[in-house]
């Protein structure tokens, strides 16, 4: 069975997106994934078609219903067990282990919200699962999803074309990656390292991890800490 995500919005125009090019369109195009929409609009059952309402206890902006959003999720997630989350800036910091956990299930069934957010009352009540992909606030859930879904699909087997790539990243050993050079041998006066075109694997292998090393101690110490609590 391909990957298969589900996208809760009232954009749903929106999707694929820029998945729909490049590696992750080619995927699609063979199988490997699929994407569908759902309008969270035509869940509702007034004339008007409402889909939010004004806070409990005042303030600025609207909240999601949590009636017509919950009749969503309840058509979406029919016979259905795969994990159910909303884009949210308060959720748990997106993770590439966390993105391997859920490339490695059968799909997702994404909640993009809008306004001011979801009435806490449908979080609790549909399970949902709160995913934050930084410390930012965007005008709605979708760029987030598209964004999450970028990292899970790129790992997907078979979309890249050599599945060693993903395990040579950013974060995926605990660490950044380590600085990649190209021809020319020399670009404007810098030259690649010598180590790099030595033919000594092993020494290209110990270059790159203390490169690695040296980059995450400079631009992510938290990393190295998480590390060595493990």
């Amino acid at each position: 069975m391909s990957f298969r995500a589900t996208i809760l919005t009232l954009y749903p125009e929106m999707f694929p997106g820029h998945l729909g090019t490049s590696l992750a369109g080619k995927a699609m195009e063979r199988g490997q994934w699929a994407l569908d929409t759902l309008q969270i609009r035509d869940f509702t059952t007034d004339k008007h078609r409402t889909v939010d309402d004004t806070p409990a206890g005042g303030g600025a902006g609207m909240v999601l219903k949590p009636d017509v959003l919950a009749r969503a999720i309840d058509h979406a997630s029919e016979n259905d067990s795969r994990p159910r989350l909303l884009m949210s800036p308060r959720g748990a910091p997106l993770t590439q282990k966390r993105v391997r956990e859920l490339a490695s299930g059968d799909g997702v069934i994404i909640v993009c919200g809008r306004f001011e957010g979801v009435d806490q009352r449908v979080i609790d009540g549909r399970n949902l699962e709160e995913v934050s992909i930084g410390d930012y606030i965007l005008s709605g859930g979708e760029p987030a999803a598209l964004i999450l879904l970028d990292a899970i699909v790129r790992i997907l087997p078979g979309v890249m074309g050599n599945d060693l790539s993903g395990l040579h990243e950013s974060f995926e050993g605990g660490l950044l990656e380590h600085p990649h050079y190209t021809r020319p041998q020399i670009w404007e006066d810098r030259e690649i390292p010598a180590v790099l075109t030595s033919g000594n694997h092993a020494a290209i292998t110990k270059w790159q991890r203390e490169q690695a090393e040296e980059l995450t101690r400079q631009r992510r110490p938290d990393l190295l800490e998480e590390k060595a609590r493990k």
